[in-house]
């Protein structure tokens, strides 16, 4: 309902909200955020809290595409895609180890490998941002579904690369409302206590949380790289919170047990709408990163009053 007042005010005092361009441009803007917040969704129901997730996309997409650009740059995107998601379920496999092994916080834990990644990234790689990425990221990130010509004769493109969220939230609904891992998941965040003493694996709960957050961070690092046609290690640094925020707003507990990816879905296309308002209505960059968290406190304050009977 939220979504909808929005779109009709800003539609109403600004036409130009409406053009198809500006709606490619906001499902366009909502894959990145979407696949983070996917991955935080399935943390968030299993009752942990995942902040790692931006760096292990920046580690992903930086090392893969020096790699694949040095040793292989005629290697096509499938291999690529996989190499991606394999790397991010591993650091993502290596927080879950470390939050069960630790019997630590999970937010704590993952300030710490958040940390962890980016001081390997300052030393040994730099700031460098490598601008000649490799062919098939370069043709993956400019293939078009479809396309539309304005009235002004003006082009735009929906790019090939939102099927990669839509793909992803297909998976992540299937596994939590289909599988015994879903059912474990919504079990361990809801009372990991409960779970145990009803045989729920709380390691390999927590493990397959992590991963699977991992793997989405690390596919999202690449179209990243796609959609931007460049790869810098620090370009995705200080979006956590809004992620976060987005998840809540859809529905998720912060205390786990609970979440859904219709609602999820629907946190970012707020979160995304938000900034596309504030672009078109000429809001200094300077001021949106407060107007945007002064709205989140506004719409989470909305949500949390209940309906009295």
């Amino acid at each position: 309902m939220l979504i909808v007042l929005v779109c009709l005010v800003v539609g109403t005092l600004n036409p130009a909200f409406w053009q198809v361009s500006n709606l490619f441009d906001m499902a366009r803007s909502s894959v990145v955020s979407g696949l983070f917040a996917l991955g935080v969704l399935v943390v968030l129901a299993a009752g942990g809290l995942d902040v790692s997730f931006t760096a292990i996309a920046a580690l992903v997409m930086y090392v893969i595409t020096k790699l694949v650009t040095d040793l292989a740059p005629g290697m096509s995107m499938a291999p690529i895609l996989l190499m991606a998601a394999a790397g991010g379920a591993l650091l993502g496999a290596a927080n879950g180890l470390l939050v069960s092994a630790l019997r630590a916080p999970s937010l704590i834990v993952t300030i710490g490998t958040q940390y962890v990644i980016r001081g390997f990234l300052l030393p040994f790689v730099g700031t460098a941002t490598f601008m000649n990425i490799p062919a098939s990221m370069d043709a993956f990130g400019k293939y078009a579904l479809f396309h539309h010509q304005s009235a002004g004769g003006g082009t735009s493109a929906l790019p090939a690369y939102v099927l990669a969220l839509a793909v992803a939230a297909v998976a992540t609904w299937y596994l939590l409302q289909r599988t015994l891992m879903g059912r474990a998941i919504y079990a361990v965040g809801g009372n990991a206590d409960i779970a145990q003493r009803l045989g729920y694996n709380l390691r390999n709960v927590r493990v397959f949380v992590f991963a699977y957050a991992g793997l989405l961070a690390g596919i999202a690092g690449i179209m990243h790289v796609a959609s931007n046609r460049l790869a810098n290690p620090f370009d995705l640094a200080g979006s956590e919170l809004g992620v976060i925020a987005a998840v809540v707003l859809g529905g998720a507990r912060i205390t786990g047990g609970s979440g859904s990816v219709g609602g999820t879905l629907l946190g970012v296309i707020l979160i995304t709408l938000v900034n596309n308002v504030l672009i078109l209505g000429g809001i200094p960059s300077t001021w949106q990163l407060a107007i945007i968290g002064a709205f989140i406190v506004l719409a989470g304050m909305l949500f949390s009053i209940k309906p009295t009977r």
